[in-house]
């Protein structure tokens, strides 16, 4: 290993996120670029970095750094480097050179110890001298503490955030309560702080750590869905993460509900909630119910006035030549008469009629109108289905992300404070909606704007935490109409009729005589990857006169043989095969390749995103992608540490390389991740898989997922079991039960 010895003289590059930094090294009169995770150095600073030469193909050679100290420069002009730097705010390079003047070689050893004797020096106050030697101060402080972190085996980034968070309280925290680094600190789990804890020799039992594992099993629930736990349960997960006995935990739930963490509810079973999960549920349950009023009274609404308004809405089916049943009109109906409506039903019962319908009676009557849905994708979908512009929920509510500079959290701009100014407000795939977006949205809705929700009830619940829709409908507080009659046009489509019996439990013919269901008996997973191959590369893109990237892969299951991770690396491997053209960048146990497909997996709600011309000109910019959003690897830079991935709408955004783990191929998704969209085509494999993951709800989801062609490889067996297996995933929610009680409140 070589160690050399230099300043810094260039930083060429620098992610502030990982520290990974490209630099000039000046050694003597030899410039070395030099590269490695440097997080806390700065220009002018002189290192001893210990590493390996190596040969870049496209910049040449490099020192790769494996380790690397600062040292205190050791002759003047080393001193007034640093200082001219820009490092210590307020000594520039005029400065930095009259210091050295006067105090020479004891130049630092006078701002540590005597940092008055600076206001000798013209330009130089005695307020300024305390700044700077205060300044110089933090920066011996951080590097003191990141040194103190790394025995804990905390990384240099992540001591960074730490010391940010706590700056020379640190060292309390890590010798009282390592905990709450869990708690105050990004990117820091229970387990990671756990680890931590037990090499700052904090014992098992520790009140801290109980606490600390209560408040993550509560986290986990939530991933899972849920937003309480019932007291069992949670006590359950506890002992068997803290390998604590129950009577350990059970006062530390008492605690936690004193000091106001988590609330603890009587209901047919004690409920444990982390506090900010109920406290969204009950916010919504009173901003429903102040939406939730009657647009009729008060207003003469008679007789004669359903009747005029029956009259237009015929007038409307005449304009646009559509005939609505009794059901559509009710829905038009109701949407007009209601603060809050509700619509639902499965695929060819007319939702999409039905809000056209609602729509053009609102535009004649000169209403604001606002459409959104979850997604992108969705989004798309609804505004080529009614003419209207359509957004995401997130660009409605005007995303603003995070800012480190302004110590601002991400947010959206459109609130109480700031509500939608619009008459009506119609959501499509509330399915998918959980709980958090559904506050943000109430939370931006005035009391007297209308606001319809449009889902299929049957599909899956949303990914994140809640099932709202499903939770509104069994409320029984809202105006709802469940559209059931399919219509002519979709009665001609195997993909609407065969979902339907798939909801009624009834078996679906699989003899290959649709022209749009397929099914291929095929039990040995082998074959299955074959035929899987042929289907997308050449059978599937002519016949729905698509591209082989727009057929999906939908499979039940993230693990094993036909599960997610499985197949993406196979079909990787022959749908976008290396190439010496192709830039690849190795993460985790597989690869990312330029031109792969691939999804974001969790919300980020301040990345950046831009839209640029073929130019390459920048001409739409905007934040935030979030899970589900699909989209293909453009561009792999090794040099800058990014990767760039387009999404729909040729948004572009650029992925520092320690923020890989927010995407994954998607070649092949899980079911559950495909809600939202609808493909050409889709290819579900399905052989085998737990009896509660393979059901009619799931099968359900992924047949309605395709608009024109749906082809199962797998077993008959299998097919026939999912659909008469009813049995779901409980989730553990309670939005129904606060709906109630706001509204009849006598029977709390």
């Amino acid at each position: 290993m070589e160690q050399v010895k230099g300043y810094v003289e260039h930083i060429i590059y620098r992610n502030d996120d990982n520290g990974y930094t490209v630099m000039n090294l000046m050694n003597g009169e030899e410039e070395i670029v030099c590269v490695g995770n440097f997080r806390t150095i700065d220009l002018g600073e002189t290192l001893e970095v210990f590493g390996n030469y190596t040969e870049h193909p496209m910049y040449g050679m490099q020192l790769k750094a494996e380790s690397y100290r600062v040292v205190e420069p050791d002759d003047e002009a080393g001193m007034e480097r640093y200082l001219a730097s820009g490092a210590i705010k307020g000594i520039g390079a005029a400065l930095a050179s009259r210091i050295i003047k006067k105090f020479g070689k004891d130049t630092f050893r006078v701002i540590e110890e005597e940092p008055e004797r600076l206001a000798e020096i013209k330009g130089i106050s005695e307020k300024k001298a305390r700044e700077i030697a205060v300044r110089m101060e933090e920066k011996k402080d951080m590097r003191s503490a990141m040194v103190f972190l790394q025995k804990y085996g905390i990384s240099d980034a992540m001591a960074v955030r730490i010391y940010n968070t706590y700056g020379e309280g640190i060292y309390g925290v890590m010798r009282e309560n390592p905990y709450r680094l869990a708690e105050d600190v990004g990117g820091i789990g229970f387990r990671a702080a756990d680890e931590i804890a037990r090499k700052a020799g904090i014992h098992m039992d520790s009140d801290y750590r109980i606490r600390s594992g209560i408040l993550y099993a509560l986290a986990q629930s939530m991933a899972e869905g849920n937003i309480y736990l019932p007291e069992n349960i949670l006590l359950e997960r506890c002992t068997s993460l803290l390998e604590v006995d129950k009577e350990g935990i059970e006062p530390q739930i008492s605690n936690l509900a004193m000091e106001k963490k988590i609330v603890v509810k009587l209901a047919d079973e004690k409920r444990i909630y982390a506090a900010s999960a109920y406290y969204e549920e009950l916010n919504c349950a009173k901003m429903l119910h102040d939406l939730n009023i009657s647009m009729t009274q008060g207003n003469g609404w008679e007789a004669s006035e359903e009747k005029r308004v029956q009259q237009r809405i015929g007038m409307l089916e005449k304009t646009q030549k559509i005939r609505l049943d009794e059901l559509q009109k009710q829905a038009v109906l109701e949407s007009i008469k209601n603060g809050i409506m509700i619509l639902t039903g499965g695929p060819g019962t007319g939702k999409t009629t039905t809000i056209n319908t609602m729509i053009g009676y609102f535009a004649e009557e000169g209403m604001d109108i606002f459409l959104a849905a979850p997604t992108g994708r969705a989004a798309k979908r609804m505004t080529e289905a009614t003419g209207y512009e359509a957004k995401t929920i997130h660009r409605l509510l005007e995303l603003n992300g995070a800012s480190v500079e302004e110590k601002r959290l991400a947010k959206f701009e459109r609130n109480e404070e700031n509500p939608l100014e619009a008459d009506v407000i119609i959501i499509d795939e509330m399915s998918m909606v959980d709980i958090h977006l559904f506050q943000a949205l109430l939370k931006a809705i005035m009391p007297g704007t209308r606001l319809v929700m449009a889902g299929d009830i049957n599909q899956l619940p949303p990914v994140g935490p809640g099932q709202v829709l499903s939770d509104l409908i069994d409320s029984g507080c809202f105006p709802k109409v469940m559209l059931q009659k399919i219509f002519r046009q979709a009665e001609e489509s195997d993909i609407v009729v065969n979902a339907h019996r798939i909801h009624e439990g009834k078996n679906i013919a699989l003899d290959n005589k649709s022209r749009d269901f397929f099914f291929l008996e095929r039990n040995d997973v082998n074959v299955i990857y074959k035929h899987m191959i042929q289907l997308i590369r050449e059978k599937l893109p002519p016949y729905v006169n698509a591209g082989s990237y727009d057929i999906q892969v939908l499979t039940p299951m993230r693990k094993g043989s036909l599960g997610v991770e499985t197949l993406n690396g196979i079909l990787q491997q022959y749908l976008n095969p290396p190439d010496a053209s192709k830039e690849e960048h190795p993460y985790g146990n597989g690869l990312f390749r330029a031109g792969d497909k691939v999804m974001q997996i969790k919300n980020n709600y301040q990345m950046e995103w831009e839209v640029v011309s073929k130019y390459g000109i920048p001409v739409d910019k905007g934040l935030g992608v979030f899970n589900g959003d699909m989209g293909v690897i453009r561009e792999i830079n090794e040099f800058s540490q990014e990767l760039v991935v387009e999404f729909d709408e040729c948004r572009r955004v650029a992925y520092p390389f320690h923020q890989l783990d927010e995407i994954e191929l998607a070649y092949a998704v899980t079911i559950h991740k495909s809600q939202g969209s609808e493909y050409p085509a889709v290819i579900m494999p399905l052989l085998s898989g737990p009896r509660m993951l393979m059901n009619r709800n799931l099968l359900y989801t992924g047949v309605t997922r395709a608009k024109y062609c749906v082809t199962i490889l797998g077993s008959r067996q299998v097919v026939g079991d999912m659909i008469a297996n009813e049995s779901q995933n409980r989730r553990y929610t309670s939005l129904c039960d606060r709906i109630r009680e706001m509204a009849f409140p006598d029977h709390r």
